[in-house]
């Protein structure tokens, strides 16, 4: 899905340099998800049944879209 691509790529060229390490890996297993289910969560607040995912893109993704960075 092109909007999920453009949002990741974006996030990652501005902002992944300054994660530590967990956020780091919160987003590669973050990664790991359907473009599909991603842009439901992210766009429709459907559940990815994952706390700590949910929580790295509400944090992280969600405030990166709202600030219009994508």
């Amino acid at each position: 899905m092109r909007e999920i691509d453009l949002l990741l790529r974006e996030f990652s060229n501005t902002t992944l340099s300054t994660l530590d390490e967990y956020s780091i890996d919160t987003f590669d297993q973050v990664l790991d998800y359907d473009d599909q289910k991603l842009f439901d969560y992210i766009f429709k607040n459907e559940s990815l049944g994952n706390a700590i995912h949910e929580d790295f893109i509400d944090r992280y993704l969600k405030k990166f879209h709202k600030q219009g960075n994508f």
